[in-house]
């Protein structure tokens, strides 16, 4: 079993009742014969979407944690495609915090601005 991370974004039509409901679905796919476990969810509530997602400019959006085997992924993902109040969702593979800085910090020379050595 390996560690993931989910962000769904919902219509914003839907409330957090009807939002909870569907995602106790999502569950059941992860959790039931495959053995998978939800180790977090976070409500991230309505939020304005950077860009214009099926007629929609905002949507609400949850971020989730879970532990599942691989072969559970495509019987849910098929599941979140089809249902039409899912705008957008993503998962990744959770494999903790970096350990440094993927791009380390330029250190500025005497002659640049702050706003030069960050650019």
């Amino acid at each position: 079993m390996r560690d993931y991370e989910i962000v769904y974004i919902f219509g914003p039509e839907l409330e957090e009742e009807q939002v909870n409901e569907k995602l106790e679905r999502f569950h059941g796919l992860l959790t039931g014969a495959n053995g998978g476990e939800i180790t977090a969810t976070d409500h991230w509530g309505r939020r304005q979407l950077a860009y214009e997602v099926e007629r929609q400019n905002s949507g609400y959006y949850v971020v989730e944690h879970f532990r599942a085997p691989g072969e559970a992924l495509p019987e849910f993902e098929r599941a979140l495609k089809l249902d039409e109040s899912v705008l957008r969702y993503l998962v990744v593979v959770n494999e903790g915090d970096l350990p440094t800085t993927p791009v380390p910090p330029r250190e500025r020379r005497d002659d640049e601005s702050e706003d030069e050595a960050e650019g």
